[in-house]
C-alpha cells in the first residue's frame, strides 16, 4: 500500500470532531491525538524546524537543496473533521475498479449510495473508491489535504535532485468551525504564498469565497395564561417566525447558487417568553453582503418598533471576507496553480467556494492562498468518498507547483 493511501486510512480513523461550544484551542482534546502523530511523521520524512504549538498549529520546513533565489511556498491542511456528523470509530472500505453501480455502503442499516442521488460517481468507474460503512463521515476533509501534503514532501526529499526552495507545510486546528487562522502565525509560517490543499473534486482551483457574518437574535415576549392573555401575551417565536417571513425566501441556500448569496436560519430555540434564533449570512459581493446585514438590522428595527413591549436584540458579526480582493493583485499564483494542473493532466475547474476556508483569512493576513483540491466528494456525511486516483493526482500537482517556481 502507498505511503499516501496508509497514512491517509490511519489518520481517518483518529477521531478529531471540533467542538463550537468550547471556546479553548484546539475545541478539542482529540485533535491532539492526531497532532502528535502528524509530528512523528514530519520528523520520519526529514522535515525541520517542525513545530506543535500551545493552540494545537502545526508547522514545518523542507529546507531548500538549491543556491538559485526561489520563492518560499507553504501548503496548509486542517486536522480537524466536521461536529456535523459522527466522526468516531471511522471505518473506512477501499472499493477496487469501482464498476459504477450503486454502492452498498451499510447492508444492516440499508445505506445506499445511489448513482442517480450522486451521479458524479459515473466519473470514476474503474478507479479505486475509499468510502464510509454508513455511520460516519469519512474525514477526508480534510486529512486528504495533510497526507496529500505530506506524500509530496516525501518525494522531495527522497528525491533530492529536484530542485526547490524552502517549502513549508502548516496544519491546523478547528477550520470545520471558523477557527482555522485565528492563531495561525503569518510570520512564523515565512512562506511568500501558500495554497490550502481543501478544495472537493479534482481539478478545483479556488480564489473566490463568501463574505461572512453570522446574526444572533434574542427576543423577549410576555407568557399570560392563554385564557387571560388578550392584549397582554407577545409571543417570542411568533415574532421570530415574523422576522423570517421578512427575509427574502428566495434567497435561502436551497434555492441559491454559484456567486449568490443566503440567508440561512441555522437555530431556532423558544418558549412563549424567550426565542433565540441565530443565521448565517453569505453573498459573494460585498455591496450585497453589505445589503444582506442592512436587511437584517432593518427587519429588526421594524420589529422593535411594532412590538413595543417586547424586547429584540441583535447581535451581528463578520466571520470571513471574500479573499479575492487579497488574490487578484497576486494573480500569478492561481495561474501558477492552473498550469501545474495541466501539465499533469488535471482539468482546472476554477470556480468561487460556496463556504469558507482558512485560506481566506489568511489572505487577509498577508498570506495570499488560493485553494486546491483534495479529490474528495459529499464531505461532512456518510456518503463522503475519495477517488484514490484523485489523491494522488493532488500529489502531482503540489508537486509540480515546486517544479515551475523552480525553474
Amino acid at each position: 500500500m502507498s505511503f499516501l493511501v496508509e497514512k491517509f486510512l490511519e489518520y481517518i480513523k483518529i477521531d478529531t470532531t471540533s467542538n463550537p461550544e468550547n471556546k479553548s484551542c484546539p475545541s478539542s482534546e482529540i485533535q491532539w491525538d492526531l497532532a502528535k502523530v502528524i509530528v512523528k511523521d514530519l520528523e520520519a520524512i526529514g522535515l525541520i524546524d517542525i513545530s506543535l504549538d500551545e493552540n494545537g498549529y502545526i508547522m514545518g520546513t523542507l529546507p531548500s537543496n538549491t543556491d538559485k533565489k526561489i520563492p518560499t511556498i507553504g501548503f496548509i491542511a486542517h486536522m480537524d473533521t466536521a461536529p456535523s456528523f459522527n466522526g468516531t470509530d471511522v471505518k473506512p472500505k477501499i472499493i477496487e475498479n469501482y464498476d459504477g453501480n450503486d454502492i452498498v455502503l451499510n447492508k444492516d442499516l440499508n445505506v445506499i449510495m445511489l448513482t442517480k442521488d450522486f451521479p458524479e460517481l459515473k466519473k470514476y468507474i474503474n478507479q479505486r473508491l475509499i468510502v464510509t460503512d454508513g455511520t460516519t463521515l469519512l474525514g477526508a476533509d480534510d486529512k486528504a489535504g495533510i497526507v496529500e501534503i505530506m506524500a509530496a514532501l516525501k518525494y522531495l526529499k527522497e528525491n533530492p535532485k529536484i530542485e526547490h526552495g524552502d517549502i513549508k507545510i502548516g496544519i491546523t486546528p478547528d477550520e470545520e468551525i471558523g477557527r482555522g487562522a485565528n492563531l495561525f502565525d503569518v510570520e512564523k509560517f515565512g512562506a511568500e504564498f501558500a495554497y490550502t490543499i481543501d478544495g472537493g473534486e479534482i481539478g478545483e482551483l479556488e480564489f473566490e469565497n463568501f463574505n461572512a457574518a453570522s446574526a444572533h437574535i434574542v427576543i423577549k415576549g410576555r407568557d399570560i395564561h392563554p385564557g387571560a392573555s388578550k392584549n397582554k401575551m407577545i409571543n417570542s417565536m411568533l415574532l421570530a417566525m415574523e422576522l423570517n417571513t421578512m427575509l427574502p425566501a428566495n434567497e435561502r441556500p436551497e434555492y441559491t447558487e454559484g456567486y449568490e448569496g443566503f440567508f440561512l436560519l441555522t437555530n431556532f430555540k423558544g418558549t412563549i417568553e424567550n426565542t433565540e434564533i441565530d443565521y448565517i449570512i453569505r453573498d459573494h459581493s460585498k455591496e450585497k453582503f453589505i445589503e444582506k446585514k442592512e436587511l437584517m438590522e432593518n427587519t429588526v428595527k421594524y420589529l422593535q418598533s411594532k412590538y413595543k413591549d417586547a424586547e429584540i436584540l441583535l447581535t451581528l458579526n463578520d466571520s470571513y471576507y471574500n479573499m479575492r480582493e487579497m488574490i487578484e493583485p497576486v494573480y500569478h499564483i492561481v495561474d501558477l496553480a492552473r498550469k501545474a494542473m495541466l501539465e499533469v493532466d488535471v482539468k482546472p475547474i476554477i470556480k468561487p467556494i460556496r463556504g469558507g476556508t482558512d485560506g481566506a483569512r489568511l489572505s487577509f493576513k498577508g498570506l495570499p492562498c488560493p485553494n486546491i483540491f483534495t479529490g474528495g466528494h459529499n464531505f461532512h456525511g456518510k456518503f463522503e468518498f475519495i477517488p484514490i486516483e484523485s489523491m494522488e493526482k493532488a500529489v502531482k500537482v503540489i508537486l509540480k507547483i515546486v517544479e515551475i517556481t523552480s525553474r
